[in-house]
């Protein structure tokens, strides 16, 4: 395989310190591309004095990791703070930068299009943001190789907020957006194969299937549950992490959570993270007593934690695409409950690494929970059994696949000649 640099442009509308799991993983990406010595563009929003203080103080790792490599620059593109979601960025009109200029002087081989598509305002006549009119042009002007990383199930999120009513008015065209959008890329990756399936039945132009959302193994490991968040609480611990919003479902944790305590009665349900729901999940959670804790974000040491001390960890949400936070709790040896949903059937084997639950039914998720922390044996196969089944998507070796599709579009196979 190739091994001279690469030159990248790459376009995302999430970054540190904006807590969601594509910020993570664009941050790990490119720290990863730069280790192997590939010169890195980093096209990202703008924190600036309009969002709530306690986003910048994150502790997350971001630009200033990354400034130390000397075949790094970035730019950060003008925002402001989502309506609903003070805590996120919406990026303000592309014009107010010259792609002519930056991109031109930076002469990528490959321009990268890595966000969450976003329905809000002009930004959603876009689906991929800032990053696809920019790229989209210099990449056609200048015959640049230009790809499109899927990260966000945006037919899901369309169904999930409009409901299905309105969802089947639009099914119509939504092909023809579909085809329009992703027709402007080169190549779309989709890191799930049913999710892949999905968009091509929807007319997603030339994509392809590529593992390349992994998650550091070894820093998510069995081990960590020598970090013990809450000392001397030895209660069957339900686990879930992420953003607190309508289409992460979890108010139905909250909906479960009685029929699970009525046969487990000291089961303790932890719910990690934050988001514009916060008040309403905290003010629900009371009726529980010490039986629900909102803990809110965690980071470090912390995290890795409750991943590994957690008994069962929890996703019910039916919007995911290869849930990050899943892949963590079966790299930490957890077993994971979660609801069905196009991506969950390849994380998620029933009966081998976890249960998948009928999605939007409390009660089967509920029985599915009980199922495990009832069955001793049972618990304890299924723990044994959830990092193997998660190993293959190592960080290392999804970026390794990655990089070989990138050196196969900037430098293609030549084609054969015929011979008569």
């Amino acid at each position: 395989m190739n091994n001279q640099p690469i030159r990248i442009a790459l376009f995302t509308g999430l970054y540190p310190p904006f807590l969601t799991g594509v910020s993570v993983a664009v941050h790990q990406r490119v720290r990863w591309l730069l280790q192997q010595g590939h010169e890195v563009f980093l096209v990202h929003p703008e924190f600036n004095n309009q969002y709530p203080q306690q986003v910048l103080k994150r502790p997350m790792a971001g630009i200033e990791e990354l400034q130390t490599f000397p075949n790094f620059s970035a730019y950060a593109f003008p925002t402001q703070p989502l309506i609903f979601y003070k805590s996120l960025p919406q990026p303000l009109n592309y014009r107010h930068w010259s792609d002519s200029k930056l991109l031109g002087q930076f002469q990528p081989d490959v321009i990268v299009v890595e966000e969450a598509a976003q329905m809000r305002g002009l930004y959603s006549a876009f689906l991929q943001g800032y990053g696809r009119p920019i790229g989209v042009e210099y990449a056609k002007r200048t015959g640049t190789p230009i790809i499109s990383i899927f990260h966000t199930d945006i037919i899901a999120y369309i169904r999930y907020y409009l409901g299905d009513v309105f969802f089947n008015l639009l099914r119509p065209i939504l092909p023809a957006l579909v085809k329009q959008f992703s027709s402007a890329y080169d190549l779309s990756l989709f890191s799930s194969k049913e999710q892949l399936k999905k968009y091509q039945n929807f007319q997603c132009q030339k994509s392809e299937y590529l593992p390349y959302q992994g998650i550091d193994c070894e820093k998510f490991h069995p081990r960590n549950i020598n970090f013990n968040p809450i000392p001397d609480d030895d209660r069957p611990t339900l686990l879930f992490v992420g953003r607190i919003t309508a289409e992460k479902n979890v108010s139905q944790l909250l909906d479960a959570y009685p029929f699970i305590a009525a046969q487990i009665p000291n089961v303790h349900l932890v719910i990690v993270g934050s988001g514009p729901l916060d008040a309403e999940i905290r003010r629900r959670a009371k009726k529980f007593g010490s039986g629900v804790t909102i803990w809110g974000e965690s980071h470090g040491e912390e995290l890795l934690g409750w991943f590994a001390r957690a008994d069962i960890f929890v996703n019910p949400s039916v919007t995911e695409n290869f849930c990050t936070t899943t892949n963590e709790a079966l790299a930490s040896g957890t077993p994971v409950v979660a609801a069905i949903a196009p991506s969950t059937s390849e994380q998620v084997i029933p009966g081998y690494n976890g249960f998948l639950a009928e999605p939007n039914n409390a009660r089967d998720f509920a029985q599915k929970v009980i199922t495990i922390l009832q069955n001793p044996h049972l618990k304890a196969e299924l723990t044994a059994q959830a990092r193997p089944s998660i190993i293959e998507f190592d960080w290392s070796a999804c970026m390794q696949k990655f990089e070989n599709k990138l050196y196969q579009l900037v430098t293609p196979e030549p084609q054969k000649k015929l011979v008569i």
